[in-house]
């Protein structure tokens, strides 16, 4: 298309991620105490990734010829490493130790692409050969990481659904990570590979939106227990304020609190540990102005009277 390499697949994916980054900047900027960072990166991330990976590479790039695929190769490792962050982040999801997880994760992802491709492709001038050295051990890693992943998260006897969709999601988002390599070795298929990387960003987008919606669920619950006057309850519904200044983590949490649940099962239901859920309770109380779990669910309780 354009007189460029970009297939008509990867251009369609450009556009709909350029659409919903700029829904994501249109609708924080009406909900400015809602967290959207993370996925605003993410999406241009995404956005980047696609333009960077449909155009290039191109004769008319100044520069030498592997600059280009330093360029695409470092926009998806960088997409990859952003994705599992994201999930660590945003939902807590730790597979291995999170510092020790994402810098390694980082490290050993340029270090393979500097020893097993530039390298290799600098002293043999063959692409192939420096694409298939580099994605073979790749893959390996990528395909053991889902396997640790999925055994980490996978619980089909919780009866949370709005937790289990999350996480099929998530096994969808780290399983097109996993593919991402072995579609390289493949070949050059942009409407396969570009495929596989976007659903990715179109799966942990649709967790967001169930998390929204889950939370629209829940509102009337949330606002009486921070509406704690009538006047802030009057003043927060006008102002369409969301939640105060929780976090979208923290409104979880809380409304598990809030459904009597212990920090364990709190903790199992959210696949996170009880030093999380105990961290973000703490969090929640002091945001709410409260002590302890106690005074919140008296607090809560009084006011249902």
């Amino acid at each position: 298309m354009f007189g460029t390499s970009i297939h008509w697949t990867t251009f369609f994916y450009l556009l709909v991620d350029t659409v919903i980054v700029l829904f994501t900047v249109y609708f924080s900027g009406k909900k400015p105490s809602s967290n959207f960072k993370r996925f605003l990166i993410l999406g241009l991330l995404f956005v980047v990734y696609n333009a960077t990976g449909g155009f290039l590479p191109t004769d008319n790039f100044p520069g030498p010829f592997i600059l280009q695929y330093i360029i695409t190769y470092g926009a998806a490792i960088t997409l990859c490493v952003y994705i599992v962050y994201y999930l660590y982040r945003e939902y807590d999801i730790v597979v291995l130790k999170f510092n020790s997880s994402i810098r390694n994760l980082a490290i050993f992802a340029t270090a393979s692409y500097t020893t097993l491709f530039l390298v290799p492709y600098l002293l043999t001038g063959s692409l192939d050969s420096a694409r298939i050295l580099f994605t073979i051990p790749i893959s390996v890693a990528a395909i053991v990481f889902l396997f640790i992943f999925y055994r980490r998260i996978s619980n089909p006897s919780n009866p949370n659904a709005f937790i289990l969709r999350r996480n099929r999601l998530s096994i969808i988002s780290v399983g097109s990570i996993a593919l991402l390599p072995i579609c390289t070795v493949i070949g050059d298929y942009q409407w396969l590979t570009f495929t596989v990387m976007n659903l990715a960003f179109y799966a942990i987008t649709t967790i967001e939106v169930d998390r929204y919606l889950y939370f629209i669920e829940n509102n009337n619950r949330m606002y009486e227990v921070f509406a704690l006057k009538k006047k802030q309850k009057v003043e927060a519904i006008e102002r369409k304020i969301f939640y105060e200044d929780l976090t979208r983590r923290e409104i979880e949490v809380a409304l598990s609190i809030l459904s009597d649940l212990s920090y364990r099962n709190i903790a199992k239901d959210l696949f996170i540990a009880e030093s999380t859920v105990s961290k973000h309770a703490s969090n929640i109380f002091k945001k709410t102005s409260v002590k302890n779990r106690l005074e919140f669910l008296k607090r809560f309780r009084k006011k249902k009277k």
